[in-house]
């Protein structure tokens, strides 16, 4: 382990811009003190972010879970149902889809994440068509959606490589892959928590074909299934090799496993400190990518206004509607006026962004900021039976 001293010597050089190495980085992560800690992600944040420092964004969109069947079968998943099971499972179709669609963008949303099951149907043909419908219907809303799993999956289905998968979507309405899938990329945590999915390398081989295609993407990671402080590092040091290669990662986004509701009985969740302690390291350690977000979904706001002092520089989304972590046991919930005043009681100004993070509307002055709140964070699992949408949700939709 390195000594207190040389500790510190590595803060000097992360914070001054310095690479640090993936064993120094499960030093700082086991030895350094907290507040060191945080102290040195947050000058590297603004230094990258010179000029726009005192700054943190947000976004508006909605989650549009369009299936829970799935084949996958992840051990940490609360929200999936087996093919043959008819009483639990459930599949929109494309007028309730479109019907989200237009809510999202009446309450003022700029993007949809499309994310369900690995349905064992839907291969190419069926994103092809609904992102298609969705592009043609809803020009100005962005679809960040999906990831390297479904890319596996679907192209699987339809016997195609990952790279025609990919050139078919993103020609038919994809705009950029939302990194869903990654969960932990190691090999012995991931096939202890999702068995059948791909390998992490393989997961990260897909990204670097879509980011060679031109479709970017964010990288995430669940935390709190039982991996390793230096599982959790080899996690980033995968994501970090292959940004070197291609820049296509705009984002890191570590969140935390949430307990209810499926097989891994008796696992806990990550703590705060180490919730913090990973959003610190990452935005030492991901020297090449751009934005860390702060999740404040899967641990509560006022660790996610928190983590906006260890280096984050994005509270992420106002979700309209979210299923699948909710599932898990994730109830937090909030609206516009809650994220700008946790954005603002924690120093920054807060700003409406978009998803390659350009400013929509920087909230500078308190007086103006906005008063009519429809736009409310909807965490619910019981709000997708039937194929409806949320009650409270088509209340405001009418207003």
């Amino acid at each position: 382990m390195t000594e207190k001293a040389d500790l510190q010597s590595v803060l000097d050089r992360a914070a001054e811009g310095g690479r640090i190495t993936p064993e120094e980085a499960l030093d700082l992560y086991r030895s350094a003190p907290l507040h060191a800690l945080g102290s040195a992600a947050d000058a590297v944040r603004r230094r990258r972010y010179a000029g726009t420092e005192h700054i943190a964004t947000y976004i508006i969109e909605r989650n549009i879970n369009y299936t829970n069947v799935c084949v996958t079968a992840c051990k940490f998943c609360a929200f999936y149902a087996a093919p043959k099971d008819t009483r639990k499972s459930w599949t929109r179709d494309l007028d309730d889809i479109l019907r989200r669609c237009a809510e999202t963008v009446e309450l003022g949303g700029t993007q949809i994440m499309f994310q369900g099951g690995h349905h064992p149907d839907f291969g190419v043909e069926y994103y092809e068509e609904h992102f298609a419908a969705i592009k043609a219907a809803f020009p100005q809303l962005v679809n960040h959606s999906l990831g390297a799993s479904e890319v596996e999956h679907m192209a699987r289905i339809s016997g195609v490589s990952a790279e025609e998968a990919i050139r078919r979507i993103h020609a038919a309405g994809l705009d950029s892959f939302a990194g869903a899938g990654a969960e932990l990329l190691p090999e012995r945590p991931r096939t202890a928590i999702a068995p059948l999915k791909e390998s992490g390398e393989r997961w990260l081989e897909i990204m670097e074909i879509a980011h060679g295609l031109g479709v970017e993407s964010t990288s995430t990671m669940l935390m709190g299934t039982g991996e390793t402080n230096a599982e959790r590092i080899e996690h980033m040091r995968m994501i970090r090799d292959v940004q070197d290669r291609t820049g296509g990662f705009r984002a890191f986004i570590p969140y935390t496993y949430q307990p209810e509701n499926n097989r891994l009985k008796g696992r806990t969740q990550a703590t705060i400190f180490e919730y913090l302690r990973v959003i610190a390291i990452a935005r030492l350690f991901f020297d090449n990518v751009a934005h860390i977000q702060g999740s404040w979904l899967t641990t509560g706001k006022e660790v996610g206004q928190l983590s906006l002092h260890y280096g984050a520089d994005d509270l992420g989304s106002i979700m309209l509607e979210e299923n699948v972590v909710s599932s898990a046991g994730a109830k937090h919930r909030s609206n516009r006026q809650e994220i700008i005043d946790l954005i603002r009681k924690s120093g920054r100004v807060p700003a409406q962004r978009t998803t390659t993070y350009e400013h929509i509307v920087v909230h500078e002055d308190p007086a103006d900021d906005p008063v009519d709140d429809r736009v409310v964070s909807h965490i619910s699992s019981t709000a997708i039976a039937g194929g409806t949408a949320h009650p409270e949700l088509k209340l405001l939709s009418a207003n």
